[in-house]
């Protein structure tokens, strides 16, 4: 994920008079202070070094950037078959958050404003096409037409989840507004670190991640990570103590 600035304070600071719990109007808790401040840092220490090994075996590598970035240009290609258009990634992806099993997001922007309507019927009808072509350069399958309020086309190519919308420019601004909050935080993107963990940990333990399956999502898990970073001042040893707070805070 790269190396990256310095992280500089954000405005606020702990402290404060009231009783533990009393929210302040900045959102910061009174006398908020570490979690190894409270407990043996030698072994929180410890307990820090093995979830960075975990983060290791789970997190982006080279081959799997490789085979999402090969799969999203693909279909994108696909997509801009069907008519002149833009198409980009959006989500997980991009922001370098995914896990092993996680999805592509891809949304395509065009100024027609006859596609409104049509493009998914156009894309759709392209990909069950190639899902029937022997010779497609990737395997796609199991192509879906889900009539929400957003349009949303759902296929898998070579076993990867793709999501497929249409102007959805929230998608965009949202990472974009992500990569800024790693990159003010910093301290080896703990953000992103923490937010891979807490996926990890609801997708594999608790069975607790997956909107489409009614349970809680991704925007909301970030959300969540976001405000124990700005409760707590961003003072942590690392990704556990984050996950850790969290559930303390929203699980107890």
């Amino acid at each position: 994920m790269g190396e990256l600035e310095g992280w500089s304070p954000m405005g606020g600071g702990r402290g404060g008079s009231g009783g533990h719990g009393r929210l302040l109007p900045s959102g910061l808790l009174p006398n908020a202070s570490p979690l190894i401040d409270r407990l043996d840092s030698e072994r929180w220490l410890k307990a820090e070094e093995r979830t960075a090994e975990l983060i290791t075996c789970i997190q982006p590598n080279q081959p799997s950037e490789e085979r999402r970035n090969a799969v999203a240009d693909y279909v994108q290609r696909l997509i801009m078959k069907c008519f002149p258009c833009q198409v980009f990634t959006f989500g997980s992806v991009p922001l370098k958050t995914y896990l092993p099993d996680g999805d592509i997001d891809l949304t395509a922007f065009s100024n027609n404003p006859n596609l409104k309507d049509s493009w998914a019927i156009e894309v759709c009808d392209l990909l069950q096409t190639e899902e029937k072509n022997e010779n497609a350069e990737f395997h796609v399958k199991e192509v879906q037409y889900i009539q929400a309020e957003v349009k949303i086309i759902k296929c898998l190519v070579e076993n990867i989840v793709v999501d497929i919308s249409f102007n959805q420019l929230g998608g965009l601004c949202t990472l974009c507004f992500l990569e800024e909050v790693d990159h003010l935080i910093s301290h080896n993107h703990l953000f992103k670190r923490s937010i891979i963990l807490i996926k990890a940990w609801c997708y594999y333990e608790s069975r607790i991640l997956g909107a489409h399956h009614g349970l809680i999502s991704t925007y909301a898990l970030e959300t969540l990570v976001l405000y124990i970073f700005h409760v707590f001042n961003n003072s942590f040893a690392g990704p556990l103590e984050v996950v850790t707070l969290m559930n303390i805070s929203f699980c107890v």
